[in-house]
């Protein structure tokens, strides 16, 4: 199976503006969000989940990335918002390889139409999103990594 079906718990979160240019350069909205939560080293009990998401906002036009606080954690001066959570339909692919992540996107929306206890469940605030699963050693010693997508569903009213 190429998907699967996560739950995404509520959490607060430092979040990026929204970025209508897709700016990740070090100067950019994306780029310096980036530089925060790099720097961010979380203790072991925070460590093994994943923390930073990206995604487009349909209402505001933008990209905007997220990063999961923790109680006390510092939120470095961004805007702070609610994450609901809820179910997730997940699928990973090699970053970068767009080709692959519009197949498995669109492959993705078709399992979830034709499913018998699921719907989509995008909505201001919920939408799809992105995060990359390898560690960064990894990347560094690999070259490349892999990029986990989310796609917001919901059982249906059966």
């Amino acid at each position: 199976m190429k998907f699967r079906v996560i739950s995404l718990p509520s959490f607060r979160a430092a979040s990026s503006k929204p970025d209508k240019d897709f700016d990740f350069s070090p100067t950019g909205i994306l780029g310096r969000f980036d530089a925060y939560f790099s720097a961010i080293k979380p203790g072991d009990r925070d460590s093994f989940m994943p923390r930073d998401f990206l995604y487009f906002d349909e209402d505001k036009q933008g990209m905007v990335w997220m990063w999961a606080l923790s109680e006390g954690m510092d939120d470095g001066g961004n805007a702070v918002i609610d994450f609901e959570g809820g179910y997730y339909l997940t699928y990973v692919y090699k970053d970068g390889d767009e080709e692959a992540g519009g197949r498995l996107y669109e492959e993705a929306l078709r399992y979830i139409e034709e499913s018998e206890i699921l719907e989509l469940d995008v909505r201001s605030n919920h939408y799809a999103m992105g995060h990359i699963i390898t560690p960064e050693p990894i990347i560094k010693a690999q070259g490349w990594a892999q990029m986990e997508s989310f796609i917001p569903v919901k059982l249906k009213n059966l």
